[in-house]
């Protein structure tokens, strides 16, 4: 588990998912594998169909592996050719691999982000066999991971979150936001919010991670959880896919949706089987 792959077809959100790939591989000393799926035409890209697409596509992995082998170290970024639909073959990929991550812009080959979202970025999410990764392509990539927005309810997958937010927290030397997410003003129920976010802190702080909390009547849980986001100048939100089968399943629950397509900072999906590095 020490490989992260990233979808890449040089439109400008997948340049900025390897980007920030190459943050993630840094931080977890782990290798990159760009991963290009042969496609139709993609009016994003700088290539076109013709006699030399395929060498195109060879020196502009050559380029980029050039300029990013400074930053993730000698042999630590390849790149890999398949041939059929993106997020079967980033999919098969990863598992195959046994892969840490999966990294992918939302804004690709449609050259419609709602639309990529919707598609190619929305069906990877929902079939990695790993946690995944998604940034807009308007996302400017640091040097550091610094706050971790990860909202919590009284459902019993909430804590599922958890071990993948320590690592990441451990990895950057961030600092973890707890979001008390609450469905109701009944006190029990609160209560069992309360209880769960208490737990967490308590780990957190066994492990030395700074973490705060705070806490919201849910009204509208996407607009509620972006504000957070937002307000704590937060610059990742970790979440639940809400997929129990992901053979049955091939798209995001509604609100994991909703949160991809609108997040301005990198979303970790968590799949409810996924398991971390350790």
């Amino acid at each position: 588990m020490n490989e992260i792959v990233v979808g890449i077809d040089f439109s400008k959100g997948a340049l900025n998912a390897l980007k920030y790939a190459s943050l993630l591989a840094r931080g977890f000393k782990c290798k990159i594998t760009m991963l290009w799926v042969d496609k139709p035409f993609n009016p994003d890209s700088v290539y076109i169909d013709g006699e030399n697409f395929r060498e195109g596509v060879h020196k502009r992995f050559a380029e980029l592996i050039e300029e990013y082998t400074p930053l993730v170290g000698k042999d630590n970024i390849q790149y890999k050719i398949r041939t059929g639909k993106v997020y079967d073959e980033i999919a098969a990929y990863a598992k195959l691999n046994k892969c840490r991550f999966v990294v992918i812009g939302t804004h690709g080959i449609s050259g419609f982000e709602e639309l990529w979202i919707g598609s190619n970025a929305n069906r990877v999410v929902s079939i990695a066999p790993c946690p995944a990764f998604t940034l807009r392509q308007d996302f400017l990539v640091s040097n550091a991971i610094r706050k971790i927005v990860v909202p919590i309810d009284r459902t019993a997958e909430t804590e599922m979150k958890v071990p993948f937010a320590i690592e990441v927290a451990k990895a950057f030397n961030a600092e973890i936001i707890l979001m008390k997410l609450y469905s109701t003003n009944v006190p029990l129920l609160k209560k069992k919010v309360d209880d769960i976010a208490d737990d967490i802190s308590a780990k957190l702080l066994k492990e030395k991670i700074k973490v705060s909390v705070v806490e919201k009547i849910i009204v509208n849980i996407t607009s509620d959880v972006l504000s957070v986001i937002e307000k704590n100048d937060a610059d990742l939100l970790i979440i639940m896919t809400e997929q129990q089968n992901r053979a049955s399943n091939i798209m995001l629950g509604e609100m994991a949706q909703q949160l991809v397509n609108n997040s301005p900072v990198p979303v970790l999906s968590i799949h409810p089987d996924d398991k971390t590095s350790n």
